[in-house]
């Protein structure tokens, strides 16, 4: 079950892009009701140009999503509070 983790330019230290994977594949195995993510797994961390894929010429930022109905009024919450926004 391959997934690919698209970022904006920014300070992705290696450490930094370790710990985003295994987040990303422990929410995959939550998500599947396993207790960990399979070995058969894999992530690919890509590190895009600001105004290419997906940003539609802008920079995306999770707080506009917010509003959109994308994440339960609680999760949305979660990440105001842990953005401080």
């Amino acid at each position: 079950m391959p997934r690919h983790t698209m970022v904006m330019d920014g300070d992705w230290r290696q450490e930094v892009r370790a710990e985003v994977v295994e987040r990303v594949l422990a929410a995959m195995a939550d998500a599947c009701g396993m207790p960990e993510p399979s070995p058969a797994w894999w992530v690919t961390f890509r590190v895009i140009d600001k105004g290419s894929w997906g940003s539609r010429g802008g920079v995306l930022s999770v707080l506009s999503l917010l509003e959109s109905g994308v994440f339960t009024e609680e999760k949305a919450e979660a990440v105001r509070a842990a953005l401080g926004a």
